[in-house]
């Protein structure tokens, strides 16, 4: 009798996903929750500038960036470009030295970086700081969600990849609070008598700071330097924390396997499913994984012979294009990460103290608070994503928080577009603004947030897996700067049509995910191949009906590659249909 039938002959009931999965899977949880902080890294270090920029005492040392909106735009952007170049280049580094080992190279190169910006003493500190953190955080948005997928059962793998999106959530929010309390260091204002002696005043200017005339001479009297340098410094601890806590923690089995160290794979997969190595369930998944790790392989090889290091890395990306399936996969995972940025969430994120300013919240302290409440109604409505992601599913989650977040741009244009200049005479119309803004927060979070690192995360193969996510999360980080670099000046310049632009990607992202997106919920990674028709040709059907014999899994290979799991629901093969008719 095979592995496979042993095992649906004692196979026990389904275990559960969500809350209740998670809580059987204490070590798998342990895990995934550390590798998650490098989410928080990059939650930190986006909210922390957000409200450093309004920071008085930061602009008397920086004035071009708290005064030029074009210089503001770089310094958030500038983050997103390194992340940028982190992500790609991340790939190989991940496939060579281990998902466990990029994340600790990660560290040490994230804590210089803040080290710069905390120490800065020019611009160039402060550019080249944020840069070289963006390349760490870079690498850590390629190599978690990896790493969270492949260590996870299929039925929670959706809630633990949903962490790291709730990880940068929570690095907002502390950033937010911390930025908000360290405000007061010294007083709000840097000369200490207040801003009524600002040359702004005079005019009923608000945010009537001018970093170049209103300094005292010897600098600021009143708010300390502290009130910057503090919260730049501080996110050194989790990155040290994260370097130090993951040592305690296993290899991927997948890339364990793809080394050629199948033994101790097999030893993570028990450790990791809390049982023993020699039980039927934990041999069939480590067979699975072993067939799938040898199907890439043998594929890659017939398809480059030969090859080696630089030369296999440059065809195995080039195979991304070069395969209709894997294509397909690549295609819906940039697109996911584009359409990410484009709901407007990072415009909100990185410049919200000035988009509650412009909708007639009076002060500059009111504006952080307000911004703190964002950093709030994410964390919280990230949640739910985390509780039910692997039981409704990934396509209804997008479509509904599509269609939310459409309808809050909709009516915050509105408002702004009547209301504009008029808001201290209206402020009852300001506070539906910001209303809004926090139901748009809402809508993301639970949605698009975490489901944009989730799917990318669970649909390529293993040997390819690494390159493939190097480039849809460079995807997301050129978006990411792009929207970081121009929203300033839209901001500026189209005011209210800012809201209109991001709705109308809103829109689109709704009728592209109900035409084109598959349902990958209870999949296993090795079944992705069902979804998205990769074996559909006999080439590829024969080399894994080869593999699976070699293996032992001669009956899993036609439960695995052959037809879709009679548990996949009607929403699951609609979806598979989705890719093959429009994916063509």
């Amino acid at each position: 009798m095979s592995v496979e039938e042993r095992v649906e002959k004692k196979r026990p009931p389904p275990r559960k996903g969500g809350l209740a999965g998670i809580a059987s899977n204490g070590y798998v949880i342990g895990a995934a929750v550390f590798a998650s902080m490098g989410g928080f890294l990059f939650g930190y270090d986006q909210g922390v500038m957000s409200n450093l920029l309004t920071t008085e005492n930061f602009g008397s040392q920086f004035p071009r960036i708290y005064s030029d909106a074009d210089t503001k735009g770089w310094i958030v952007g500038i983050l997103q470009l390194g992340a940028w170049v982190g992500a790609l280049t991340n790939g190989p580094i991940a496939q060579k030295f281990s998902r466990k080992y990029s994340m600790m190279i990660a560290v040490v190169i994230f804590t210089l970086g803040s080290a710069l910006q905390s120490g800065a003493r020019n611009e160039g500190f402060i550019f080249g700081g944020r840069f070289i953190a963006g390349f760490a955080v870079g690498m850590l948005s390629h190599v978690v969600p990896m790493y969270q997928s492949e260590i996870s059962p299929p039925e929670i793998r959706g809630a633990l990849v949903s962490l790291q999106q709730f990880s940068i959530t929570i690095g907002i929010l502390v950033s937010f609070w911390l930025d908000y309390g360290f405000h007061f260091i010294g007083g709000t204002t840097c000369d200490r008598r207040g801003s009524s002696v600002y040359t702004g005043a005079s005019n009923g200017d608000r945010n009537s700071f001018d970093p170049y005339n209103d300094v005292p001479p010897g600098g600021c009297d009143g708010q300390k330097e502290s009130s910057w340098r503090v919260p730049l410094a501080l996110q050194i601890v989790p990155a040290l924390t994260l370097g130090i806590g993951m040592t305690f923690f296993p290899f991927s089995p997948r890339w364990l396997m793809s080394q050629g160290r199948d033994e101790e794979a097999l030893h993570v997969v028990a450790k990791l499913r809390r049982l023993p190595p020699h039980d039927d369930r934990i041999q069939l998944e480590w067979l699975e994984i072993k067939a799938a790790v040898e199907f890439d392989r043998e594929t890659t090889n017939e398809y480059y012979p030969g090859k080696r290091g630089f030369k296999l890395a440059v065809s195995q990306y080039a195979l991304l294009f070069q395969r209709l399936g894997l294509f397909r996969r690549l295609a819906i995972g940039c697109i996911m990460q584009f359409f990410q940025q484009f709901t407007g969430i990072n415009a909100i994120i990185y410049y919200a103290p000035t988009i509650f300013s412009n909708l007639g919240l009076d002060g500059n302290t009111t504006s952080l608070l307000a911004t703190g409440v964002v950093g709030i109604v994410n964390c919280i409505f990230t949640i739910p994503a985390i509780l039910w992601m692997d039981r409704f599913g990934r396509r209804k989650l997008l479509m509904i928080g599509a269609l939310g977040m459409f309808a809050s741009h909709a009516i915050v244009a509105g408002i702004s577009g009547k209301y504009d200049g008029r808001f201290s005479d209206n402020p009852s119309a300001g506070w539906a603004g910001v209303a809004f803004i926090y139901i748009f927060i809402a809508n993301f979070a639970y949605s698009w947030g975490p489901i944009g690192w989730v799917l990318p995360s669970e649909i390529f193969p293993a040997s390819i897996r690494s390159k493939a996510m190097s480039i849809t999360t460079s995807a997301n980080w050129m978006m990411n700067f792009v929207i970081g670099r121009a929203t300033p000046t839209m901001i500026r310049d189209i005011k209210f049509g800012t809201y209109i632009f991001f709705a109308v990607f809103c829109l689109l992202m709704f009728f592209w995910i109900l035409w084109f997106v598959p349902e990958t919920k209870n999949k296993t990674l090795e079944e992705m191949d069902i979804v998205f028709k990769d074996n559909s040709s006999a080439v590829d059907s024969e080399r894994m009906r080869r593999v699976n014999e070699r293996v032992g899994l001669t009956a899993a290979g036609s439960l695995r590659h052959d037809k879709p799991t009679s548990a996949a629901t009607d929403e699951e093969k609609s979806g598979a249909e989705h890719v093959s008719s429009h994916g063509s």
